[in-house]
């Protein structure tokens, strides 16, 4: 938690203030019950009413400045916390995204999105709370100690047998509770990541009438989380009670120890207190209580922001497996060479998913992937903007291992068009122009021309300017693959690469995509299952359990690899139509 505190330091000056203001309201506390022992003692015994007057009139002008401190600590005090939540929440995202995939997965998508949101505000909570209850607990608890000391010492009998009893009370509790915060945070990651994936897969939920089962799915998660934290509260309703018991308690000692001391002041005031002065040994002592009372009260908030802290930390703590280098430019402009590549998923066994891989591209040449779900063709195009690291090998960008490339620099080369398009809650012309945020309205129009987005962008009522709704859901498949190719194409890079991602088009539309393609010197790599969609290019790489079998154009292989006919063969039968431009 002590790592987190950091964030407060640009609000130093809230952080003093809202304390300081808290003083303010707890100092006029601690006046108003010696106050009203001298309206009771000097005023109301005696009948004298201007006593009572002027003390009457000193409580409300100490009333006035608790008021004004408590508010002036509540506006300084959210002001710190929640500046202080804002640059926590902005640090813990920017770190979750500089993960490696690898890291992202073992965290989870559900339990970095309780973190960023839930956890973070836990913290947040607890950091107000500090400047405000734990302050103002701290100082009923010392202050009332001093002021019942001035009354009598007697009283403070009542404090030295009833303060073991609630410390160790709190010591139970949280040597029993503490430890099930953290639990608790886990259990909400379970539920959030249910959530999640219903919400992202709600068309298959629907089309394979699973609705029920995803239901009980939830509703277990749920049950869990809620069980466990209903057994969690059931310990901490045990608390309060216990606490009652003890602050009544210490009422009936406050009067009984005073009962006796009021008798003999009236026979001699030096000998005893008066009546006044137990009315505000009983105040103090309920504020002392009190004190403790809030920090039971606290207590929760307190532990399950200790768990939250810990766990953002492993997040804010978590070093990139994946460590960019320094190099921003090439030597051979738009080449990629792979040189005896292997890759094996982390943490996974067996055999590699692509087992010494080599091939080159030269600067404008197309080359086509092919092969059977599994073989590993999206693996080796995942390999070139440095999604993950090769287990063995090296890739060559521009003449330059990508592990020697600045991120931003390598990337910046490359489009990556995957066959899931993932699209944002924006309009239209700004999910394109996602890939260059300075493009111009031309540049947006001309990419989704060559994308062949153009003609059905248009046919919308408010053209580029329409909305999308989440993961553009309202769009087709069709549509939502051509204007990601459009947001890749806007960026003008060096390398295109197509992960299956025309497999949503009708063959015409793809064969006047890869046309207009054709007429640009990108580099490009495209992936496919069909061979009508890659016999235009100029080599095909055929992968078969994650090697190349063979390297050639089409006319090549029909004549010498038997995988690539029998491919064919099966996708374009004697009869069908092949397209060829």
């Amino acid at each position: 938690m002590i790592k987190l505190l950091k964030y407060l330091k640009p609000y130093w000056l809230f952080t003093i203030l809202g304390p300081l203001c808290m003083l303010l309201e707890v100092f006029g506390d601690l006046m108003l019950p010696s106050i009203m022992a001298t309206i009771v003692d000097s005023g109301v015994m005696t009948g004298d009413m201007d006593v009572v007057l002027n003390s009457g009139a000193q409580m409300l002008i100490w009333v006035g400045i608790g008021v004004f401190g408590g508010i002036m600590s509540g506006v300084f005090s959210n002001l710190a916390a929640q500046n202080f939540g804002n640059d926590l929440r902005k640090d813990v995202f920017k770190s979750a995204m500089s993960l490696s995939f690898e890291q992202t997965d073992q965290f989870t998508t559900g339990s970095l999105v309780t973190r960023i949101s839930n956890d973070v505000t836990q913290v947040q909570n607890m950091v107000m709370m500090s400047m405000r209850m734990l302050v103002r607990t701290g100082i009923l608890f010392v202050g009332g100690l001093v002021m019942l000391n001035n009354i009598g010492g007697q009283f403070m009998v009542a404090v030295g047998i009833l303060l073991p009893l609630i410390l160790i009370l709190l010591y139970f509790f949280i040597c029993r509770v503490a430890p099930l915060f953290g639990s608790l945070q886990k259990k909400l990651d379970s539920v959030n990541s249910v959530v999640q994936e219903n919400v992202n897969g709600a068309r298959v939920v629907k089309a394979y009438v699973q609705e029920d089962y995803e239901s009980k799915r939830f509703f277990k998660v749920n049950q869990d989380y809620s069980t466990y934290s209903y057994n969690v509260m059931k310990i901490l309703a045990y608390l309060m009670p216990l606490m009652n018991i003890i602050l009544y308690g210490a009422i009936v000692l406050i009067i009984y120890i005073g009962g006796s001391s009021v008798s003999q002041y009236y026979v001699d005031p030096n000998t005893g207190v008066s009546a006044g002065e137990v009315m505000a040994a009983i105040t103090y002592i309920t504020m002392i209580l009190m004190a403790v009372l809030f920090l039971a009260m606290m207590f929760q908030t307190l532990t399950r922001a200790l768990a939250s802290s810990k766990r953002l930390n492993e997040v804010l703590n978590a070093k990139p497996v994946l460590v960019p280098g320094s190099i921003t430019e090439g030597k051979d402009v738009g080449t990629i060479e792979f040189k005896h590549v292997s890759f094996k998923y982390p943490g996974a066994s067996g055999d590699p998913i692509i087992n010494d891989i080599s091939f080159s591209v030269k600067k404008g040449d197309t080359l086509a992937i092919l092969g059977s779900t599994g073989s590993g063709k999206s693996t080796i195009v995942n390999l070139i903007p440095r999604f993950y690291d090769v287990s063995d090998g090296t890739i060559l960008v521009d003449g330059v291992n990508v592990k020697d490339y600045d991120f931003k620099a390598l990337r910046d080369k490359i489009s990556i068009v995957l066959q899931k398009a993932e699209l944002f809650s924006d309009t239209v012309e700004n999910n394109i122009r996602w890939g260059k945020t300075d493009a111009t309205d031309e540049e947006v129009i001309s990419a989704a021309k060559i994308a062949q987005a153009d003609t059905f962008i248009t046919s919308f009522k408010d053209g580029y300017k329409t909305p999308i709704q989440e993961k553009g859901s309202s769009l087709s498949g069709g549509q939502k693959q051509r204007i990601s190719i459009a947001r890749a194409l806007i960026k003008k890079p060096e390398i295109l690469i197509f992960d299956d991602s025309t497999s949503a088009l009708d063959l015409a539309t793809e064969a006047k995509l890869y046309k207009a393609l054709g007429k640009s010197d990108m580099t490009k790599i495209i992936i496919a299952q069909r061979v009508a969609s890659v016999k235009g290019a100029d080599r095909i790489a055929v992968i078969d359990n994650g090697k190349i079998v063979a390297l050639d154009s089409h006319e090549n292989l029909m004549k010498n690899c038997d995988i690539y006919i029998d491919i064919y063969n099966s996708q374009l039968k004697k009869g069908s139509v092949i397209n060829d431009d």
